[in-house]
């Protein structure tokens, strides 16, 4: 019953995306392209002071990225600790320093990662002017720099990307604000919440009372899925009834998650002039997400165990609303996006199943990833591919009419290096420091052994891919894991940010070579299969000894 539940529901998804590739991604590449400002957007530019129709290079515009972000930071950082004394704050106190640090930096970086209880922790004011709106605009920074690198492909000789502020400016506003506006009509009509009532006491049938939370949630829940972040307005995410409250909303969240990261494709072959190379890069995505989805859903169906085996999969830490299928769907959906969102605990998961929704962070999250960056990613590693295969049959590496020489490798390779070594370094110096071990293992970790070791590299790998999912059985406000995880989140977002607009720089700079003999295609079947078996490699070869120190070795027990 569960296999076919599955692919129903996969083959509903399916149909929703591909009704939506087209209209979405060609909207996209005539948003980016187009010449024409808007009036609100040209008052915007004046009060900020910038020259909307000026062309940056890669370190204006990576310097546009950082200064934004920076202000970020500072801004949230400060509502939180402001909290007290704000409008809304539903009698809440100021946040600690080291929790305001920690959710100051996993909102900009678009992670969201999250150590606290959204709902007994903040008030409306701090959710809705600090987190909701870092929701739209990291979104909107990370579509920008993919919108960089598809110029830095498709100009000649120009060695300009475009201008940040007018990339972030429509993307905000031409894209990501009015579809969340649509979304949150219909997670409304679907029963999620939207409201300022506070909390309200009611009597339950049993006698007893009960405080029950309201708040902004529809709106919030819209960006938050649309817009790739993840944080939830109540503690169990999108698990929780007021944040999706039936199976159908659930897949609509599903596709919420999906729409813009697989319609990005399209924006990119459209804006290079060659819509097979979109084509490609999406049947790259489509494969190794339909492979991972199949892996996990298998996982949570044929989960070892009495229990499981009775109830016709593993049920623990799952919605009976949902149950095993739509589970193992979001949670794939959520951790191949920089999504983040649950509607059931991966702490839960079969070892092997949670082992899958790690190795989706793992691969980079490029199936399709997060906003913008998800593209960016798989287009970093076409250009390895391209050199791979060029090295392999003796022909000069090329992608899209530019020459990928030794700058360009040297920039893709320390963009794929700087993840791993962020998520193996944090997990080991938590072990390998005898004080901050010692409060790793009494405080943090609830499960002792092997999976508290997985609990650990969860949460290291979601804080570097800025994820923001967890291993729900780990304790992470703590001092180490506040900070320690803040630095991966930006690290882990602006290192391969400054990766990816100092190649695009390189390649605008590049006039455009003809194709020849020579030529590698890239948009066949063949480049596909070589593509998806580099991802793979990449990541078997760096991972899997630490995968088989945790969830493996749990899982072979």
């Amino acid at each position: 019953m569960e296999t076919w539940l599955a692919v129903a529901q996969f083959a509903t998804l399916a149909l929703a995306i591909a009704l939506i590739y087209r209209p979405l991604g060609d909207f996209m590449a005539h948003t980016f392209t187009s010449a024409k400002h808007l009036k609100v957007e040209r008052g915007l530019y004046r009060v900020v002071g910038v020259a909307p129709d000026s062309e940056q290079s890669w370190g204006a515009y990576l310097r546009g990225v950082l200064a934004f972000s920076l202000i970020g930071v500072l801004l949230v950082y400060l509502i939180q600790r402001l909290q007290a004394v704000l409008p809304y704050s539903l009698g809440f106190p100021a946040i600690p320093e080291g929790l305001s640090f920690n959710t100051a930096v996993s909102f900009v970086t678009n992670t969201n990662w999250q150590s606290y209880s959204p709902d007994v922790t903040m008030g409306y004011t701090v959710q809705l002017i600090g987190l909701a709106v870092q929701n739209f605009v990291s979104a909107g920074v990370g579509l920008a720099v993919a919108i960089a690198l598809i110029r830095g492909f498709s100009r000649r000789s120009t060695g300009t990307l475009g201008n940040f502020w007018v990339d972030l400016t429509r993307g905000t506003f031409r894209v990501l604000l009015p579809l969340s506006f649509i979304a949150a009509i219909v997670l409304i009509a679907g029963g999620v919440i939207q409201n300022f009532s506070g909390f309200t006491d009611v009597t339950t049938l049993t006698g007893g009372t009960q405080s029950i939370p309201g708040g902004p949630v529809a709106s919030q829940e819209a960006i938050k899925l649309l817009g790739n972040n993840g944080g939830g307005f109540f503690n169990v995410n999108s698990a929780h009834p007021f944040e999706n409250p039936t199976p159908w909303t659930d897949l609509f969240e599903i596709v919420l998650m999906l729409a813009i990261p697989f319609s990005l494709p399209r924006t990119f072959g459209t804006m290079v002039g060659d819509k097979r190379q979109g084509y490609a890069v999406l049947a790259a995505m489509g494969t190794i997400f339909v492979v991972s989805l199949a892996a996990l859903t298998t996982f949570e169906i044929i989960g070892a165990g009495t229990g499981p085996m009775a109830a016709g999969g593993a049920l623990e830490g799952k919605e009976q609303r949902f149950g095993v299928a739509a589970s193992a769907l979001f949670g794939s959906t959520s951790t191949l996006t920089s999504t983040g969102a649950v509607n059931s605990m991966h702490d839960s998961f079969t070892s092997l199943g949670g082992m899958m929704t790690m190795f989706n962070m793992m691969l980079g999250e490029i199936a399709p990833g997060g906003i913008g960056a998800g593209l960016y990613g798989m287009l970093v590693i076409a250009i390895i591919t391209v050199f791979i295969a060029g090295l392999l049959v003796g022909r000069t590496p090329e992608y899209l009419g530019k020459k990928i020489g030794p700058r360009e490798i040297k920039l893709a390779s320390l963009y794929i290096l700087t993840t791993p070594v962020l998520v193996l370094l944090g997990t080991a110096l938590s072990f390998a420091i005898p004080a901050v071990r010692a409060d790793v293992e009494g405080t943090s970790i609830w499960n002792p052994g092997l999976h508290g070791f997985s609990e650990v590299l969860y949460a290291f790998t979601s804080a570097a891919n800025n994820n923001g999912s967890a291993f729900a059985g780990i304790t992470a406000n703590t001092p180490w894991f506040n900070t320690a995880l803040g630095v991966a989140m930006l690290l882990g977002r602006f290192i391969p940010i400054v990766f990816v607009l100092a190649l695009a720089g390189s390649l605008a700079a590049q006039g455009r070579i003809p194709v020849t003999a020579g030529t590698l295609p890239t948009h066949r079947p063949q480049f596909v299969g070589l593509l998806v078996g580099v991802v793979v490699i990449v990541v078997a070869l760096t991972y899997f000894p630490v995968l088989a120190l945790g969830p493996l070795a749990e899982g072979l027990q």
